[in-house]
Order: C-alpha cells, then sequence, then structure tokens
C-alpha cells in the first residue's frame, strides 16, 4: 500500500486534500501539522478533529517558530489582517516567508523515516491570495531537489509530491469533499477568528470559502460572525 504524508492545516483545502489521499486513493496517511507561531490555535484543534474522523492513526504537530522571522500578518499581531480587500497582484501580508518550503523540507524529512513515498498538499492558485509556494513550478522544482538530496532519490525511489486541488475552483473543491464524505463543520479557515472561535467572515480565506459554498448553493456549516 503507498504511504502518504499529508500536510494539514486543518483548514478546507488541506483537508481535502486529506479526504483524497484516504478515501479516493486509497493510501496510507501519515498526518502533519505545524505550531508555527500562527495567531490563533484554532487550526491545530481542526487538524486533529479531520484527523480522526478520516481515520489517520498517526497524526503529529511539530513546534516551528516563524514568528521569529516575522513578516507575516499570520505570525504577528501587529499586522492587520487585510478585511474586505480587492484581488490584486501583490503578495499579501498573510504569505509567511517561505512557510511551504519549511514545512514541506520536514514533511519529507518524516516521509523519508516512516518509508511514505508521497507528499500530499492542499495547495492551490485558483480562488486564492496568489502565494508564491503554491504554485505549480515551486512544487515542480522542489520535488526534483527531493530527487537529489534525499536518500530516497539516491537511491531510485524519490518522494512524489501530489497537489490534487492545484487547479480547482474553491466550488470544486468542496465540491469533491462533499463527494468523499468530509465534514466541513469540523474544519478552520478564518485568518481572524474572534475568541469565541467564529470566523470574522471578512478576511481572504472566509472570503473564497464563502464564495465556494455560494457558488454551489450549499450552506457552509460554520457560523460567521456577521
Amino acid at each position: 500500500m503507498t504511504r502518504a504524508v499529508v500536510l494539514l492545516s486543518g483548514g478546507l483545502d488541506s483537508s481535502t486534500a486529506l479526504a483524497w489521499a484516504v478515501r479516493e486513493q486509497g493510501w496510507q496517511c501519515v498526518t502533519i501539522a505545524f505550531d508555527y507561531g500562527q495567531r490563533h490555535r484554532m487550526e491545530l484543534e481542526a487538524s486533529k478533529r479531520v484527523a480522526n474522523a478520516l481515520d489517520v492513526t498517526d497524526h503529529r504537530v511539530i513546534h516551528v517558530n516563524l514568528d521569529t522571522i516575522g513578516g507575516s500578518a499570520l505570525t504577528s499581531k501587529e499586522i492587520e489582517v487585510p478585511k474586505d480587500q480587492p484581488k490584486t497582484e501583490a503578495i499579501p501580508v498573510t504569505y509567511v516567508p517561505a512557510r511551504n518550503l519549511i514545512f514541506l523540507s520536514i514533511a519529507a524529512g518524516l516521509a523519508e523515516s516512516v518509508g511514505a513515498s508521497r507528499l500530499v498538499i492542499g495547495a492551490n492558485i485558483m480562488d486564492y491570495s496568489g502565494y508564491p509556494d503554491c504554485r505549480p513550478e515551486f512544487l515542480n522544482a522542489f520535488e526534483e531537489t527531493l530527487r537529489l538530496g534525499s536518500k530516497a532519490g539516491i537511491e531510485g525511489d524519490p518522494i512524489r509530491i501530489s497537489a490534487p486541488l492545484i487547479r480547482m475552483k474553491k466550488s470544486e473543491i468542496i465540491e469533491l469533499g462533499l463527494k468523499l464524505g468530509l465534514d466541513y463543520g469540523l474544519t478552520h479557515s478564518c485568518y481572524d477568528p474572534l475568541p469565541d472561535g467564529s470566523p470574522c467572515g471578512h478576511c481572504d480565506s472566509c472570503h473564497y470559502r464563502r464564495l465556494g459554498f455560494g457558488e454551489l448553493r450549499r450552506e457552509d456549516p460554520l457560523h460567521y460572525s456577521d
């Protein structure tokens, strides 16, 4: 059976990618979440809920203090999370410098440790904020780096990266998850939730999530502050 390490933030995309790996591909999955100094812990709690719901028996949380690097609204409360902003070509302040580069590197180390041949990431370039480390070019280059710089690659069995959602609209991602029986009420997407944990409804992540459910004429199981 194929073994995979799945990056699971607890958000809509990563949870759908896990459902795809488990229920569509039939892979045995190890999930990995990162406590990286983010603004809140809601997504870490969501990652555990989703892993349990999809019968993952090996879910790991790894501490990486990206808040010591700074430079992002997701790791610094001194930088405001943009709300109700029009989409532009500029990379938003919610971009965390080198986040996926670091996370994929650690996930690749775990993959070698547990004998997994796949890394699964819920990266997406469609209804999203234009993060450079979510692009196919980056993932292809990183996969080549793994071939050159890992024991598995040198021995001729390189670790492959699967990004099943990379070119899907948010509505298509949600439709896939619903088809696979994923409970989106377990997930968390908001960048800047209220103290009670409810999503703000106005950040980019909330915007695209609501847009996706709206296009499908389906009700989002999360309750927004507005």
